[in-house]
């Protein structure tokens, strides 16, 4: 079954020494579009978390965000070089300029930098990537259920639509039977009161109405529109990515739509047509919903 666009997941795993949290939110997009929003810790991990987002979702703008809390208290490096350099330049200021007072302890503990997180354990970075990368498996899980629930709900609509299209197939097969008979009489009609009663040729008028009637011929329009429904029937039932195949399908039926009611002058297959026009322009914006 086809798959929306839309939806929300959420994962978490927790270890010793952290806790880890991923939101994971999806919207349309014509292509596959992933987003991070990563905690300083874990941005060496952008491109393998969006790998793992790209396995499990095709298409949609996705937008994840991880974020972590450590359970233990943080030890702290002085970056010294840093802070020396810094307290150099601000003696060299206060010399140069005659400027009186010191740098305080708050002033240097705000300086970008000054402070770094210790980096003692390498065996909490590796638990904190496997738990990132479970935390996100787990939300992916969960946004492709919703998509799923999504879809489900989409197919119902899609299938609906496709089955007024349906109905409206009879009404211009019939019609266009009848045609060259129609075409046919109109001729007759038309030369009989032009002719005023006078002698009028039969097979001419038969060969004409035949001409007229290929003319307007629209069978091969009603086989591809028939065969398109098929296609789309498939599709919806398809849990693979449906949704730029579904588009293009569209435009087609559109297109045969669009042929029928030039092809033809007849009142009740134009209306079966503009029907038709109109359920696939409704297709085609909920066609935009599909993975």
């Amino acid at each position: 079954m086809i798959k929306s666009m839309t939806g929300f997941g959420q994962g978490s795993a927790e270890g010793d020494d952290f806790r880890v949290r991923v939101d994971i939110r999806s919207v349309n997009n014509r292509a596959i579009d992933v987003h991070t929003r990563l905690p300083q810790e874990l941005l060496s991990l952008e491109v393998t978390l969006k790998k793992q987002v790209q396995a499990a979702v095709k298409r949609g703008r996705v937008d994840l965000t991880v974020t972590v809390e450590q359970l233990k208290p943080a030890t702290f490096e002085i970056n010294r070089p840093l802070v020396s350099g810094y307290l150099s330049a601000l003696s060299e200021l206060k010399r140069e300029f005659a400027l009186e007072g010191d740098p305080s302890l708050e002033l240097i503990a705000k300086l970008p930098g000054a402070l770094q997180v210790s980096q003692d354990s390498g065996a909490l970075d590796e638990k904190l990537v496997s738990g990132t990368v479970a935390a996100v498996s787990q939300a992916l899980t969960s946004l492709t259920e919703m998509r799923v629930v999504e879809g489900q709900e989409l197919a119902a609509e899609l299938n609906s639509r496709l089955e007024n299209i349906e109905r409206q197939m009879p009404a211009i097969e019939n019609e266009a039977a009848r045609l060259p008979a129609v075409y046919r009489e109109k001729l007759m009609k038309r030369l009989q009161e032009i002719a005023a009663g006078a002698q009028v040729d039969e097979t001419r008028i038969a060969q004409e109405a035949v001409m007229l009637a290929d003319r307007s011929d629209i069978s091969e329009e009603i086989a591809r529109l028939k065969s398109h429904i098929t296609q789309l029937r498939d599709l919806i039932r398809s849990s693979d990515e449906a949704g730029k195949r579904l588009d293009f399908i569209l435009q087609e039926m559109n297109r045969e739509a669009n042929t029928i009611l030039s092809k033809s002058n007849d009142l009740a297959i134009a209306d079966a047509a503009i029907v038709i026009k109109t359920e696939v322009e409704k297709l085609r914006e909920q066609g935009q919903n599909v993975e």
